[in-house]
């Protein structure tokens, strides 16, 4: 049976799971690239949607650096839960709300920043969700504003030889039974099993561009800023992405 939206959902409601971001709240914080885009792109009046917040690892690092409008949103409950703890113990004053990405409960034209950190949009199944998660972020950004999010690359040469081989399985009909689309990892991890797409720069692309975006910039995260031990140890690198609804779609 392949992966669905509620095989997310209880990996990131599970316990152990939660801790691990809670931990990372303090233990890794902000990713010198994060800080380094985010203080580019964003200004600290901005008010800020940070999706796949998890339990506000990023919104509270934007709160150290002088946002003072940024809501977390998330499907978990109980990463919702969590960060609002951690909220009332840092005095941060973020707002926190259980939000399903593809659905979003928030007006149109609301935000002048949409973050999504830390690959989470990918780890929406299937390619139509993830393109309608675009939508929705076009939908409640402002003319100009920014949308900020991270990928992994299946195109980088020390991943090319399994996705050669991935190709062959695919090509006979022999891939994992749970997988959707060509590029989907659903593996085994200590925390549970862990769903993520790997998508090419052509594809995020596209569906930026189907969505309505204009690109500003993808770069690879070595070449923005060296990473602490802590971030290395919690994230691998990753591509970030930097997109524009147009000004010029306001009527």
């Amino acid at each position: 049976m392949a992966v669905e939206a509620k095989d997310i959902q209880t990996y990131f409601n599970d316990d152990s799971v939660v801790e691990h971001y809670a931990r990372a709240v303090n233990r890794v914080g902000l990713w010198k690239s994060e800080e380094t885009i985010f203080t580019r792109v964003f200004r600290p009046k901005d008010t800020i949607l940070d999706l796949g917040t998890g339990t506000g690892r990023i919104a509270f690092g934007l709160a150290e650096l002088g946002y003072e409008r940024v809501m977390g949103a998330d499907i978990s409950r109980q990463m919702i839960r969590r960060g609002r703890e951690i909220n009332r113990l840092l005095d941060y004053g973020v707002a926190f709300h259980v939000a399903d990405a593809t659905a979003l409960p928030f007006g149109d034209r609301l935000y002048e920043g949409v973050i999504f950190g830390f690959n989470g949009l990918m780890q929406i199944p299937g390619a139509d969700r993830r393109l309608q998660a675009m939508r929705e972020v076009f939908r409640v950004l402002a003319p100009g504003g920014w949308f900020v999010f991270t990928t992994h690359d299946r195109d980088a040469p020390h991943h090319r030889k399994f996705w050669i081989k991935e190709r062959k399985r695919w090509n006979k009909g022999a891939q994992d039974p749970d997988l959707l689309d060509f590029g989907d990892r659903y593996e085994e991890t200590p925390l549970g099993k862990l769903y993520i797409h790997i998508p090419t720069r052509d594809e995020v692309r596209a569906a930026l561009k189907e969505a309505g975006f204009r690109i500003d910039v993808d770069v690879p995260r070595s070449s923005i800023a060296q990473e602490s031990i802590p971030v290395r140890e919690f994230s691998d690198e990753c591509r970030f992405w930097i997109a524009q609804r147009p000004e010029e779609d306001c009527p």
